[in-house]
């Protein structure tokens, strides 16, 4: 049986029990942001069950939802982070952010990354800056309609 990891504080906990998750929240959200507003439902599915994730909760329901791409030693990518519109400004986001950066799981990873258009302060107090050499990062985008067509 696969060990699940929770922190409590108040009525909120914070869960790796992935059987817990809202996809239906999740991708509704999810396709509601500017970064993943293209992504089908069957994307998230596939994307939460290739992460780590963290779910939010507020006694049942659940309020936020963060996840890491990793191999557990030289990089992380935190993605997905949010907090739904009636739980924001009450420290959650942060307890959430916090909770991810502190797991065990990931006490050997040497680099985190992540994308952001508009969260540059909130993850700043978690340590994460500009980078240095963006010149360095490449990225690539594939279009998958014009792949099937190969």
């Amino acid at each position: 049986m696969v060990e699940h990891q929770v922190w409590k504080k108040n009525s909120y906990t914070i869960t790796t029990k992935k059987t817990d998750l809202n996809i239906g929240l999740i991708f509704k959200i999810l396709s509601q942001s500017y970064w993943a507003k293209e992504r089908t439902i069957e994307q998230i599915r596939g994307s939460i069950d290739n992460s780590y994730c963290f779910g939010l909760y507020d006694n049942d329901q659940q309020v936020g939802f963060g996840r890491v791409i990793t191999d557990k030693f030289t990089f992380a990518y935190l993605a997905d982070v949010f907090v739904v519109a009636n739980y924001q400004g009450k420290g959650l986001g942060k307890w959430l952010i916090a909770t991810i950066l502190k797991d065990k799981t990931f006490a050997q990873v040497g680099k985190w990354y992540l994308l952001t258009k508009d969260a540059h302060t909130l993850y700043e107090k978690f340590e994460f800056e500009a980078l240095t050499y963006p010149e360095r990062i490449m990225s690539r985008k594939i279009n998958f309609k014009s792949q099937s067509e190969l």
